[in-house]
C-alpha cells in the first residue's frame, strides 16, 4: 500500500521481462505481501532477517514484546495465509469412507463440515 493507492484495490495491467523484449498484458492481482504497506513489508522483512527472532525485532525496531506481536498478528491477517486445517473435499470424504478410513457417521459429520 503506497501513498498513491492510499489502501484501494490496484491491479497490474502489464509485466516485462527486462532482460527480454517480452510482454504479458491481462488483469494481475498483486501478492498479499506486496499489498502490505511499505511499513509493514520492512517489518516482514526484518523479521525473516532476524531469523523469527522476536527479542532481536524489540531492539532493532525499539518496542516491546508485546507492541512486536501485536504488529505480527495484525499483518499475519491481513495476508490471510493458507489455511492451516483444510477442510477435506467431499471425493476425499468419500474415498476415505471407501477404503474403510473412517466410519459412515464421521463421513457425515466431515461433509456437513463439523
Amino acid at each position: 500500500m503506497s501513498e498513491l493507492t492510499r489502501g484501494r484495490p490496484m491491479v497490474v495491467e502489464r509485466v516485462r521481462l527486462t532482460d527480454r523484449d517480452v510482454a504479458i498484458e491481462g488483469s494481475f492481482e498483486l501478492p498479499k505481501l506486496a499489498q502490505l504497506s511499505s511499513e509493514d513489508q520492512v517489518f516482514v522483512a526484518a523479521f525473516v532477517r532476524s531469523h523469527g527472532s522476536i527479542k532481536e525485532m524489540e531492539a532493532t525496531f525499539g518496542v516491546s514484546y508485546p507492541t512486536v506481536k501485536a504488529r505480527l498478528n495484525r499483518i499475519s491477517e491481513a495476508l490471510e495465509l493458507v489455511e492451516i486445517d483444510p477442510k477435506p473435499s467431499r471425493a476425499e470424504v468419500l474415498e476415505r469412507l471407501k477404503r474403510g478410513e473412517i466410519t459412515a457417521d464421521q463421513a457425515i459429520s466431515d461433509l456437513e463440515g463439523r
